[in-house]
């Protein structure tokens, strides 16, 4: 990981060139993006595990707004799914109420993508229309819709993996796909944390910001590979703790051929990887915390870096909890709502490790 001279670093905004009450609006706002777009995870995560995601089978941005309004127009939508694999091999029989259920999933889940474009845009654009968006701000906000956007076509992309050969999504496209919206979720938050700073001469050290680089690209690793045993429902499966398959290191672990595939195709392999991940992040910010304690020139690093590894162990526990119960729903999204939470605590901590800065502390003078 490249990082940047901490000597130079500030934050995007001067402080003295925003009033207060701009700083507050937008913070307000981009908070209110980041809520939407948790809420566009974890209504995705139902519909991943209520099977829900191939019951649209047509992707329209815009009249796919308006669902079926008459009993023809349901009619229509479930002969469309009866075409496809996942209601022939596996949901076949299924009837309109039941196909309802999941299509309500789907259609809140593709909505909300919807509405979360509306809430950034219309305020956007009154905002800039207001004067309250500096230009040093404009471009990164632009990026932020059109990284919405093109989630939205990814979106589709993996939707269609599953329309015509399989009888679900490509684990590889979900975990795109859920990739993406993380990454779009932090970039929010990094927006939130650098709005009202004011400008600061950093610690000369680059080491506090390589350590929390590394643990954040650890978390983001084991929330990828989260995603890949929702993808292949890795979860369903070897619901024991701590052994797998009566062993620590279970037999089978490279049993498919290339191994390579082991890594993404082997309900075993994935749940296993998904493990040790789980366990070498809570490691890994618990020794963060140790070696900051060791060196007083990062007690300002303590609070978030203790934050981070209590996040990190509640989650291990709730992971497992989740896995022993073999993924009821609401464990299920408990645990994905906690991987966000564990991110964003990571991302938040190395934020305070490039700039000495506090999102909550060092805000702007107030002022008109």
């Amino acid at each position: 990981m490249s990082i940047p001279d901490t000597q130079s670093i500030a934050p995007v905004l001067d402080a003295e060139a925003m009033p207060s009450r701009h700083v507050y609006a937008l913070r307000l706002w981009l908070s209110l993006i980041a809520f939407l777009i948790v809420a566009m995870i974890l209504v995705g995560g139902a519909t991943r595990l209520t099977d829900s995601g191939l019951s649209i089978t047509e992707w329209q941005p815009i009249l796919g707004a308006i669902p079926p309004l008459s009993q023809a127009d349901w009619q229509e939508a479930f002969d469309a799914y009866k075409t496809i694999p996942e209601y022939v091999q596996v949901n076949k029989g299924m009837d309109l109420k039941g196909f309802k259920t999941i299509y309500w999933w789907e259609w809140a889940h593709r909505s909300l993508g919807r509405f979360i474009g509306i809430a950034f845009f219309v305020p956007f654009v009154s905002f800039w229309l207001a004067g309250y968006i500096p230009k040093t701000l404009q471009p990164r906000l632009l990026g932020l819709f059109f990284l919405g956007g093109l989630q939205g076509a990814l979106g589709w992309y993996m939707v269609k993996s599953g329309l015509v050969d399989r009888v679900d999504v490509s684990q590889y496209r979900l975990a795109a796909h859920f990739g993406v919206a993380v990454l779009i979720f932090g970039y929010t938050l990094w927006l939130i944390f650098d709005l009202g700073q004011t400008k600061r001469e950093a610690a000369g050290s680059k080491a506090p910001a390589v350590v929390a680089g590394l643990v954040l690209l650890l978390v983001y690793a084991q929330l990828l590979a989260g995603a890949l045993v929702a993808g292949i429902d890795g979860g369903l499966g070897f619901n024991t703790w701590p052994l797998m398959n009566g062993a620590l290191i279970p037999n089978g672990l490279g049993e498919a051929d290339p191994w390579h595939l082991n890594l993404f195709e082997n309900p075993l392999t994935v749940q296993f990887n998904h493990r040790v991940l789980g366990y070498a992040v809570v490691v890994a910010a618990v020794l963060q915390v140790l070696w900051i304690a060791r060196r007083p020139g990062n007690a300002p690093l303590r609070g978030s870096a203790a934050a981070l590894a209590a996040l990190a162990l509640l989650q291990v526990v709730l992971g497992i909890w989740t896995l022993l119960t073999a993924v009821p729903i609401a464990l299920g999204l408990a645990h994905q709502a906690g991987a966000i939470l564990v991110f964003a605590a990571a991302l938040y901590n190395f934020w305070r490790s490039l700039t000495g800065a506090s999102a909550v502390r060092d805000q702007i003078p107030a002022k008109a």
